[in-house]
């Protein structure tokens, strides 16, 4: 029977003492009031602290009128139970939504920032674009122009190369005609020489032979 007993003393020690931690529970100051943490479950006990609306409490022990409680900074005291409730006071709901209200609208803010950083960075890389894709096509003209100046000349120069030919054989063959021509010139020259010369020369006969006769007649 003494370690039975025994036991069941250790197992009551043990609920006794973890009792508060097992049940430890958050709850909260009621709305728009402030109140007394003391050291003991009684008004007549000493005030450890004043603890605002809204200000979590850890629930050690809970009993029909007081409560012990620890705060945040790792204080303990006792407060009344009917100033704890287990909701959060709408005012500090209401501060969290302001909060995250605040939050919002300052990252609605931020991206709207971005969003018009981006929107101009947009524009100036468009406007870039448009001068790049203008400048490509006015070098596509260029090249164009120059392309078809290029077949231009060489038409003109594979024309020019070939009248150059024709114009040197031309050349050639008028340079053989003349050559040629005068040479026939030179001859003829001579033929008419010699033929004059020969209409002189038989001239000169005639009238020497005329002459003698015309001697030999007087003299008869």
């Amino acid at each position: 029977m003494k370690p039975l007993f025994i036991r069941i003393m250790i197992a009551a020690l043990i609920l006794s003492f973890s009792g508060p931690a097992v049940y430890a529970q958050q709850m909260f100051v009621k709305e728009m009031m402030k109140i007394t943490m003391r050291t003991g479950p009684g008004n007549d006990r000493k005030i450890l602290a004043l603890v605002n609306t809204g200000q979590p409490v850890e629930v050690l022990e809970e009993g029909d009128e007081w409560a012990l409680v620890r705060l945040n900074t790792g204080k303990e005291g006792w407060v009344l139970n009917r100033f704890l409730t287990q909701e959060e006071p709408s005012s500090i709901s209401l501060l969290k939504l302001t909060q995250k209200h605040d939050a919002l609208i300052a990252k609605h803010t931020s991206l709207a920032e971005e969003n018009n950083r981006l929107k101009e960075t947009v524009q100036r890389l468009t406007a870039e674009v448009q001068k790049v894709t203008k400048a490509l096509k006015d070098l596509q003209k260029e090249y164009d122009t120059l392309k078809s100046g290029s077949a231009e000349y060489l038409k003109l120069k594979t024309t020019h190369q070939k009248t150059s030919s024709q114009l040197s054989e031309q050349t050639k063959r008028a340079d053989k005609v003349e050559g040629e021509l005068a040479k026939l010139l030179r001859s003829q020259n001579i033929k008419w020489f010699l033929s004059g010369a020969g209409v002189l020369l038989l001239g000169f006969i005639i009238g020497y032979s005329s002459k003698r006769q015309r001697r030999r007649s007087s003299l008869l």
